[in-house]
């Protein structure tokens, strides 16, 4: 089975739904599945112009939520556990002791769900430039259409960013009919996500996302964001200053009063948000809902019990806490984030339910962020985390990375320092380090999308924290999968840069 082949040889069906739900404004409330063949696609409704961009957010749903890239990409800094060796022990093999094998079929279905996001990225572009064919530039319908591709350029540059922090040279593709498959530096692939980016700033809305009129859809703050996380992995800290001072002057963001409640059913679409994955069940206890799937179930504890033991939510208890992450924390002083992040054996939550023991896992802590209590779901959906957005860009990072780069710049980062950490009731600090900045991003951004393994890899750290894992530099990224390679060869050749690769 050729995966990558059968993944981007051809072009995707417009993205179009059956049924008129082109009027409702709320994307997360579109279903794309009915699809129609492109070529039979009307380009010249252009009212229903949204839709090629309803598939991407759906797309993001259905392969960025894959409950394996949990298990596989928020586990790999030292402090996050992975999996279970009685169920999918590579997986725990491959954050725990840095053991690759290309073979499992893990490390493959996260190549695949990334691309799958950028195949269908592809298929939008393609759509909209169909409908901007019955647009007069200049206007204001055409000015709706370059926003539009701006935010399917933001998400494919997004998921490029989390196969180039994972696989490190990857092949770009920029569009569907590409049968070149040969892997670029990660220098090129830096440079292709900013191309995008680049054009999405230029062209995109000056909201929040919860101002939007398709409400959570990304803006240009969130382009910026994913720009100033890109130049700091290319350590351009001047742009990443820039980038970050932009959105704290003019974002109108601002963090979530209750660290809790954030990542709650409360917190959904905050002001914090820049980038959220949504679902709903529509406040109905059966019928229709649109979900992560396993997403939030597969990093659960494996049960928590009401005080009454009338009533129990459960998990597959495959992403923990270890154990000196847990004390480390506690050592510090956390009350705040560490009551939220973490849901250790035999203790009891805020609203008095009991977290039930580890199972004969090896870990005793699991992933408080993704726990919604049960009175904080619709009556009939009680599944592990149901009814709960993802979060995956947050105003917190942007005021850390902010700190960060201006210390690095040779200024003083104390004010969006402390921002963090007035909301998380930790003492303020005055001349804050490089090595304070590090480890509030290490607290504030534990078990969300790999950020602390990136830091760890990006500031020379991994060696000394997780070299004793068995960690080595040529373990910093994973390898292209067997079953890739069995089918397109050139994938074992050396990356070249992006220009040099034939389109």
């Amino acid at each position: 089975m050729k995966i990558l082949k059968r993944t981007f040889a051809y072009i995707l069906p417009a993205l179009m739904v059956v049924g008129g739900a082109s009027s409702c404004t709320d994307f997360i409330e579109i279903d794309p599945e009915n699809k129609v063949p492109e070529e039979e696609v009307d380009f010249s409704a252009t009212s229903e112009m949204y839709m090629p961009v309803v598939g991407v957010y759906n797309e993001v749903r259905a392969s960025a939520m894959h409950w394996i890239n949990a298990i596989m990409m928020f586990t790999r800094d030292g402090d996050v556990w992975s999996g279970r060796y009685d169920d999918q022990g590579a997986a725990a093999d491959y954050s725990r002791s840095f053991v690759y094998d290309n073979s499992f079929w893990g490390v493959n279905q996260v190549w695949i769900n990334w691309y799958n996001i950028i195949r269908i990225s592809n298929a939008a572009l393609t759509s909209l430039d169909g409908y901007a064919q019955y647009l007069s530039e200049g206007s204001a319908d055409y000015a709706t259409y370059q926003s539009y591709c701006g935010e399917v350029r933001t998400i494919r540059a997004w998921a490029y960013y989390n196969l180039v922090t994972n696989f490190g040279p990857v092949p770009i593709y920029s569009d569907n009919l590409q049968t070149e498959f040969r892997r670029a530096t990660v220098e090129s692939v830096y440079n292709y996500m900013l191309s995008d980016l680049n054009y999405a700033m230029q062209h995109m809305e000056h909201m929040r996302p919860n101002e939007m009129v398709h409400q959570g859809a990304i803006t240009v703050y969130t382009a910026e964001m994913l720009a100033a996380k890109i130049y700091m992995l290319m350590n351009n800290w001047e742009q990443v200053e820039t980038l970050t001072d932009d959105i704290i002057n003019n974002g109108n963001f601002s963090l979530y009063g209750d660290y809790y409640q954030l990542f709650k059913i409360p917190g959904k679409l905050c002001d914090e948000s820049l980038f959220e994955c949504q679902v709903t069940d529509f406040g109905q206890g059966s019928g229709d809902e649109i979900t992560v799937d396993q997403f939030f179930n597969c990093q659960g504890p494996f049960n928590l019990k009401s005080a009454d033991g009338a009533n129990s939510l459960g998990g597959w208890g495959f992403v923990g806490y270890e154990p000196e992450f847990v004390t480390w924390a506690e050592e510090r002083g956390e009350t705040v984030r560490a009551t939220t992040s973490f849901l250790k054996a035999g203790s009891t939550t805020p609203e008095g339910w009991v977290i039930g023991n580890a199972q004969g896992t090896s870990t005793d802590c699991w992933n408080g962020k993704n726990y919604v209590p049960f009175d904080q779901m619709t009556p009939g959906r009680t599944t592990y985390g149901s009814n709960n957005n993802v979060r995956i860009f947050r105003y917190a990072d942007v005021l850390l990375m902010n700190a960060e780069a201006k210390v690095r710049n040779g200024g003083n980062g104390d004010e969006p320092f402390n921002e963090v950490r007035r909301r998380a009731q930790m003492p303020e600090l005055t001349n804050v380090t490089l090595d304070q900045v590090l480890d509030e991003r290490r607290m504030e951004l534990c078990s969300e999308w790999g950020y602390v393994y990136q830091d760890l890899v990006r500031t020379g750290r991994a060696a000394t924290v997780l070299g004793p894992k068995g960690w080595t530099e040529d373990k910093t990224y994973w390898p292209v999968p067997a079953t890739q390679l069995d089918n397109l060869p050139d994938l074992a050749l050396e990356p070249v840069e992006y220009n040099a690769v034939a389109e």
